[in-house]
Formats: structure tokens, sequence, C-alpha cells
């Protein structure tokens, strides 16, 4: 008993799980095996493979002494024992077979199989003597799997070469059926084709699992095809029997028919013509995508050529079907609602299982397939590969892809190994995840790092699954007809021309330069342009998209992130394509911003940004380059153009309204005179306190595109600084800030207008508060006032800036409201505006700031409320226009039928202006007369490409109503 116990002791030590039990065993086997102990520690159950083997021992005594002289046979053996329970208990019914550990090869399957049943060649035609050849046919099937899974556990063979050596091994069995079947039924005048399907066709079959097949007949020449028909069935069923049937040596696995036409309710077996009926009148979205693994397995290997010849065809057209992909996608989702409570742990249907991967790259296949024969890959890894290589899939998500797939099948295989069940679901007991583990080479901490890594894997193949099988791409790909996609050039010119592009050769030369090439980036954009093409031509200005497209891409095309976003961020793509084709302005902000595409893919990217996040960002910029003003204004107006691009998108995508607009437009232009006047301050010192009013649009929150910014300088002097040393470097920084702002950059301009200081133009540039308060408390003209409305503070010091807007409220907010000889003189002077300042030969009605209800009369009208009211009814108070026309119908003021007339105007009117700067590049207060711009401008504001006419009708009609308005409210009509 003390012996026992030691040796248990020892045992444990060593690796055994259960000391007690292996001492047990090891006293009980008849012989010595300390020689054999280091060795079975080291296999991934060292408590099984002991069991295994002292019963194999035990039962052959010989097997000892051979696993002593070779080291080959040993390794192998020790280390099937150590993961299947099942072929070890095959060994101890059938010890001559530990023999086959010693070949380096065994022979050729099929020949094997066929000699065991007695069907060889050389064998006699009687098997009258012979052994069952059921039984037989499971001996020497489970002979050779016993020895691929030697060398699969031992590292002597790849993961793909277990799956093809499984999957011939499988044809060569049911050819082995198939000959047991012709014993048990007349079939001379018939020929039968086994088809192999899912992982058998496509060679990449698991060691447990059923078998689908497909069933093809043809009779013999002058034989009747019913009678042939029917000897098939019979025959049909007599090798799916031979398989399936159970014996003292169990069955092999299922043979599953339920692929072929019409599922179990149709008839077992057809000819090839009936097939192909079937195939091109009655057959699912899903039917093409299981034959894409369709291969002759067995039987008629000639007439199994022919059936797979005919269907590859209708295989790789399948994509064009209406709603193929749709389809896909929905078969996918119905088989993920079906999974079992265990779905988490399924390593086959549960999320970031073998089936999302598989779905994954056969639905790619079949999209892109149709086009790019080196697709056309039974196999998962090989076909995985080919799309990465053919850029369909990214690098670094093929590796992925690969890897987990890697995983999850030797997984699967060592489940599976364990008791030669067919199953997927992971356990859940230390033990079995052990064993796991350690057959995977995890030997420290094999439950807690196999697990892990399991997670990993899982996880990582659901998030490249739902990104590439929900891929909006392959639905636009799919749709596309076959001329279309090819991009010959005939077949382009032709599609550009009725795609409506204006310069089909010029297209054409810019395709070419594109996609021509062996290249991965002209791979990827052979896939990407036809489709694009198409959202070019839904934009207004399809040339320049595609123009503008080709200099995006030839800034960018060897950056590795650009065309893969594009590719598997559809969203990205197409929205960079209505960006290209609405007009010049977004896209020259893109020429030199091109790592902007990123933010195209999302909503949130595209939200206009806090205006502390701005500051904090340029305040940094200007940190930098504290050395260097230019530098740091540099880097500045970079941001400003980034955020100019972000909202110009987000304008063209109807994500923000005009309001938004302009409140964007206007915070970022006080951000940039923010950083200009910090980088100004760290070169002429800080003598003086410094401040910058907004004025007009910029004051009201209104800016457009096109906006200069209207300012007005002031500075304070700091106590114990002579006021002329404080004026001399006030202007010092004015000037300083005009100028970085106005340096040639490819950046927008933007244009410092201090024109509505007092005295104008003629006026100084910079004064002090207190030279305002002098100046407005004794010359101020109304119109001052009126303009006084729009001021703010926009930057510099804000106390400053805050005792600057106190200092002008009495002016711009007056007590007793205004006189009526400074209203009569307001309206005289707003006629006047009308009459002269209104640009020579433009037409009056179609002018959106000047014209007859256009901005300038909305406006007019809420500044003289405010100069009448504001006053006494605060509410008034804001430098906005619309907010103003909504206070006064608050206050009853303002009929709400007139404010929402002439707040639609105002839109109305603010959106053409912008529209007019996203198409032409180029500020404009007119709808354009030429008819081609005009469609443009209509497009981009949501009109379809005839609309042009019903636009300017609209506008018309949004004016005159206006203007009605404002006759009646601001002149008194």
């Amino acid at each position: 008993m003390p012996r026992i116990e030691s040796t248990a002791a020892r045992l444990a030590k060593l690796g055994f799980a259960d000391g007690a039990r292996a001492a047990r065993l090891v006293g009980t086997a008849g012989a010595d095996l300390d020689d054999l102990l280091e060795s079975l520690v080291k296999v991934a159950d060292p408590d099984q493979a002991l069991v295994s083997l002292t019963r194999l021992i035990e039962r052959e005594p010989a097997v000892l002494d051979t696993l002593r002289h070779d080291e080959r046979l040993r390794s192998r053996l020790l280390a099937v024992l150590g993961v299947s329970a099942a072929l070890g208990e095959h060994l101890v019914r059938h010890p001559g077979q530990v023999a086959l550990l010693a070949e380096p090869r065994l022979g050729e399957p099929r020949a094997a199989l066929l000699r065991a049943v007695g069907a060889a060649p050389e064998e006699p035609e009687s098997r009258a003597e012979g052994p069952d050849p059921l039984v037989a046919l499971r001996v020497a099937y489970r002979g050779m799997l016993l020895h691929l899974a030697a060398r699969d556990l031992t590292g002597e063979v790849t993961l793909g070469e277990v799956t093809a050596e499984l999957s011939d091994l499988a044809g060569a069995a049911l050819e082995a059926a198939l000959a047991i079947a012709r014993t048990e039924c007349e079939a001379g005048d018939v020929r039968l084709a086994v088809i192999g399907m899912g992982k058998c066709g496509a060679r990449e079959l698991n060691y447990i699992s059923d078998v689908d097949v497909i069933f093809v007949a043809e009779p013999r020449e002058g034989a009747d095809e019913a009678k042939a028909l029917r000897a098939a069935t019979r025959l049909a069923q007599a090798m799916m029997r031979a398989c399936t049937a159970t014996t003292p040596e169990g069955s092999l696995w299922e043979v599953d028919a339920g692929l072929r036409p019409e599922g179990r309710s149709g008839p077992l077996v057809r000819t090839l013509t009936s097939h192909l009926a079937y195939y091109r009148r009655w057959a699912k979205t899903w039917e093409f995508q299981a034959l894409l693994k369709a291969r002759p397995v067995a039987g008629d290997l000639e007439l199994g050529a022919a059936y797979v010849e005919a269907v590859n065809e209708m295989v790789w057209s399948a994509a064009t079907r209406d709603h193929f992909v749709e389809d896909v996608q929905a078969m996918r989702r119905r088989v993920e609602t079906h999974v079992r409570a265990e779905g988490e742990r399924q390593l086959k249907l549960g999320p970031g299982g073998l089936r999302d991967i598989e779905f994954a790259v056969q639905l790619l296949q079949l999209v892109h397939g149709r086009l790019d024969p080196l697709l056309r890959r039974k196999a998962t890894l090989p076909a995985l590969a080919a799309l990465s290589r053919g850029g369909y899939v990214g690098r670094d998500d093929s590796r992925g892809l690969a890897e987990a797939y890697t995983f999850l099948r030797q997984v699967e295989h060592l489940l599976q190994l364990h008791r030669l069940r067919r199953t997927h679901v992971l356990p859940t007991g230390d033990d079995d995840l052990r064993r796991l583990g350690r057959a995977l080479g995890m030997q420290a901490d094999p439950v807690g790092e196999f697990t892990a890594r399991w997670r990993r894997h899982a996880m990582e193949a659901r998030r490249l699954h739902e990104k590439l099988f929900y891929r909006p791409l392959l639905q636009a790909v799919s749709r596309l007809q076959e001329s279309e996609a090819r991009l010959s050039a005939t077949a382009a010119k032709a599609r550009l021309e009725a795609l409506g592009y204006v310069d089909p050769a010029g297209a054409l030369r810019h395709i070419a330069n594109l996609s021509t090439g062996v290249s991965r980036r002209a791979a990827i954009q052979r896939t990407l342009l036809p489709v694009m093409l198409g959202w070019f031509a839904d934009t207004p200005d399809p040339d320049a998209a595609l123009l503008g497209f080709r200099q995006v891409s030839d800034k960018l095309g060897s950056t590795p992130w650009y065309l893969r976003l594009l590719r598997d961020e559809t969203a990205v793509a197409s929205r960079m394509a209505r960006v290209l084709g609405t007009g010049r302005y977004a896209t020259g902000l893109l020429m030199h911003a091109p790592d902007a595409v990123a933010m195209l893919g999302s909503d949130a990217e595209l939200a206009v940004r806090p205006v502390e996040s701005l500051l904090g960002e340029a305040s940094a910029a200007v940190s930098r380059h504290a050395d260097n003003p230019e530098s740091a204004v540099t880097a500045v107006r970079a941001l400003r153009r980034k955020e100019l691009f972000r909202t110009a998108v987000a304008d063209i995508f109807r994500l923000i309204d005009i309001e938004t607009v302009g409140g964007a437009l206007s915070q970022l232009t006080d951000v940039t005179l923010q950083a200009a006047l910090d980088a100004a301050l760290s070169r002429a010192g800080h003598l003086t306190s410094f401040a910058i009013i907004a004025m007009g649009r910029l004051g009201g929150m209104e800016c457009s595109y096109a906006s200069d910014a209207d300012v007005v300088f002031v500075h304070s002097p700091r106590p114990g600084v002579d006021e002329r040393e404080a004026t001399d470097a006030a202007y010092t920084v004015a000037n300083e800030v005009r100028r970085l702002l106005s340096l040639p950059a490819p950046d927008p301009p933007l244009i410092i207008d201090p024109d509505l200081r007092p005295e104008g133009r003629q006026g100084p540039l910079v004064r002090t508060l207190a030279s305002y308060r002098a100046y407005y408390s004794r010359w101020s003209s109304p119109w001052e006032s009126q303009a006084l409305l729009r001021a703010r503070f926009s930057a510099g010091d804000p106390a400053l800036g805050a005792e600057f807007t106190s200092m002008i409220d009495r002016l711009r907010y007056p007590a007793g409201g205004l006189p009526d000889d400074a209203v009569r003189e307001i309206r005289r002077i707003k006629a006047r505006m009308e009459a002269e300042r209104l640009p020579r030969g433009a037409d009056p009605a179609l002018h959106t700031k000047l014209g007859p209800g256009g901005l300038s009369d909305v406006e007019w009208v809420a500044q003289l409320l405010q100069l009448r009211y504001a006053g006494t009814v605060r509410s008034l108070r804001t430098t906005r226009t619309l907010e103003a026309l909504r206070a006064a119908v608050a206050e009853g003021l303002l009929a709400p039928a007139d404010e929402a007339v002439l707040a639609e105007a105002w839109r109305c009117a603010s959106r053409i202006r912008d529209a007019i700067m996203l198409v032409k590049g180029r500020p404009g207060d007119s709808v354009p007369a030429d008819s081609g711009e005009r469609r443009l401008i209509a497009q981009t504001l949501g009109y379809p490409p005839d609309g042009s006419e019903d636009f300017l009708d609209d506008y018309r009609r949004v004016t005159r109503r206006a203007r009605k308005v404002v006759d009646r409210v601001f002149y008194g009509a």
C-alpha cells in the first residue's frame, strides 16, 4: 500500500490528474511503463492515454516492445490516445492496426476500401465466404482515419491537408458503399454519379460529419429512362444504408441528400437534364450557394464532371438574381435565430463561428467571382486567400479570418476525435478544456489560455463577418450587368453616355489611369469603379466627380487605408461620390486635405465640433509654433480647412440646417481669429488688452462659405503703459492678424474686413474703448446703431469685449425706442441701397441678398423691430436674425404667419448663396442665369435633375410672399 501511495504522488507530480488511478493502472499493466511515462505526460490527456494504453497492452502485450523501439510509432500512438478515447477503443478491438502508425503514408484510400469490401478488380466476384463487407468497410476506414489523426496530432500535416484527406477518404468510402450496393441491386442499365456537397465537395471535411450528396443518373444507351431511374434510386438508397447502418463496428456517418432539388420532398435521383431544368426555373438563392461546393466524388465520375460543369455557369451568374445578396443575408439571420441556447459556445453556428466566416467568404466569391475566375475556389481558406490577393478583402482582415477559421477547425476536430461524434459545442468542464488547450500546445494555463484565445478569435471573426457579409458594396456590385462591371472600353463608353457623362472619352481616360495594371491598388479600383460610376451619375456633375476621384486617388492611392476604407466602408465611397459631384468647393478642400475622406464614414464624424474643442486644438497648434507665428497660423488654417470640409459635407447631406451651418462657420472664424491674435500677440507683446468684435454676418452667427470676417478692433492700455505706445502696439497686432491670415496658402482665404468701424475706411483701424465711447456718444448715425445690432465679442480679451458690448447697448437698444424721423431715415437708406447697390445688369428678382424678399429685406425687418423695441423688450437683444423674429412673435410684435414667411425666405436665400459657393467654388449672390449652372445648384438643393424650373418657381414664390410682408411691416405700406 505505501508503494502505491508513493507511486501515486510521483505520477501526480509528473502531470497525471488522478495520481492514484494512474498508479493502479501502472500496477496492473503487467509491465514496467516507467520509460513511457515521460512521453505520456506530454500528451493532451495523460490519464486518458494511460487508460487506453494499459488496455491495449493487456490485449496485445507485443505493442509495448514495439513502442519502445519505434519512436515515430510511439509519438503517434500516444498523441492519438491522449485525444481520442474512441480511437483508443478501436485499437483495443483491432490491435493489429497499431502497425499502421509505423507507416509514413498509407496507400490510395479508394483502392484500399474497395479491396476491403472485395470490390477491387483483382478480387473474386463472390464474397460468400468473406467477412461482412459493412464491418470490413468500417474497420478499414477507421484504420485510415487513425493514421491521419496520428499525423495530424503530431503536426506532420496542415489543416488543409487533413481536411482534404478526410474528404478523399469519405469519397472512397462512398465508392466502396456503392460497390456493396451493386451486389444488392441490379444496376446494369444506369450510370450513377455521386456529387459531394458542402465540406465534402470542397475537400474540407471534418473527422465526423454528415456527408452531403446529390445523385445524378443517366440511362445507358438504349435503356428505358424510367426503369433506369428506379434502378438508380434503389442503388442510391442501398449505398446510403451501407454507410449509415449500425454494425458491431458502429456506422460511418450519415449520408444526407437533403440538398437535392426540392429537398427531401423531391426525387432522390434525377437525370442531368432534370437537375438543370429545376435550377433554371425553380431554384432558390441558397441552392446556388450550396452548388458552389459541388464536386464528383463517387460513381460515374465522367457524368459527375458534366453535372458540375453545367451547374457552374448558373452558380457564377447567381449574384445577378433579384435580391440575391439580401436573400443570402436573410438566410444567415434566420440560421442565427434558430441556434439553441448553447449558441455562444457553438463553434459552427454561434456568433463568430465557422458559419460566419464561411458565409462571408462565399458571398464575396459569388458576387465578385462571376467576373474574376481566380475566386472560383471551393474550399474556404484558398478562396479567402484569392479574395485577399484580388483586393476584395484587406490583408489584415484576410489574415484575421484565416487564423480564426484555422483555430476553430482545429478545435472542432479535437472535439470530434474525442468520442468520434458529430459535435460543435464547446464543453464547459475544466478537464475537457484542459485536453483541448494541451492538444493545441498550451502548457502553462491550458484552460485559461484556451478560453481567452477562443473568445478572441470568435470576437474577431464576428466583427469581420459583419463588416464583410453586410458590406453594401456587395449589393451594388451584384446589381451591375456583366457589361457594366467589366469596364471594357466599348461597353464603358456606352454606359458612360447612358449615365449622362458629358465627356465619355475623358472619363475613360480617368478610368484607365485608375484601374490599369496588376497592382493591388488597380485591382481594388476595378472593383470600386463600376459601382462608383453609377454613384457619380447620381450627382449634379458626374464628370467633375470622376475627375475629383482620380485626383484624390492619385494623392492617396498609395496610402494603405484609403482604398481599403472605400472598399470596406461603402458609406464612405458613396458619400465621397456625392461630395465630389456636388461642386468645386468641397472637392477643392478635399484636394488639400485628402485624409479628411476618413470622416465620411458616419454621421457622428460629420457633427459640428464644440467650439471649446476647436479652441483647444488651435491653441495647441499655436503653442507648438510659439517662435514662428507664420507656421502657427498655417497649422490653424489647415484645421479650418478640415472643419470647413466637415461642415460642407454635413450641409450637402442635410445633416445640419442652414442656421447650424451659419453658426458652425461663424464659430470656426472666431477660433481662427483667436489663434491668429494669439500668434500676433506673441510677437508684438502685451502692452494693451486687445479684443476683436464681430460685426455683420459673423456677428450674427450667420456666416456663409464665402463670408468675410467683418470686425472692429478695440484695445485698452494696460496700467502704467503710455497710451500712444499702447496704440502703436495695437496697430501692430491688428495688422499682424490681417497679414497672417492673408498669407498665400492652399486654404480658402479669411479676409478681415474692418470697414464697419467708426468713420469707415477713413477712420483709425484700432481705437481704445474710451475713443469708441466718445465717438458713439457724439457722432454716431442711425446706420451705425443698426450695424451694432450684430456686434458681439469674437476673440481676444473677454472682459474688454464684454465692456465694449455693454457700452454700445444704449445705442443699439435705445431706451425710448426709435423716433419717427429715425425710422423714416432707415427706410430711406434701405430704399436707396436697393436702387444703388444692386450690380449692373442683375435681375433684382433673382438677387438673393438685395432683391425683393431677399436676405436684406428680412434682416432689415428684424433690425427695425429691434431698434424700436429692444430697449424695453430684452428678448429682442440678439445678434441673430431668426432669433429676433421669433422673439418678436413671442412678444406680440410680429404675426406668426409673417414670421414664417420671412424665415422661409431667409433660409431659402441663405441656402442658395451657400449652394452657389459649393457648386462654383466662388461666391455669388444671384441665382445663375445659365441653365447648366442653375441645374447644378438645384440638384445640390435636393431638386431632381430636371427640376431647375421648379427651383426657380419656388424661389420666386417664396421671395414674392416675403416682399409683401416687408412692404407691410418694414415700410408700413
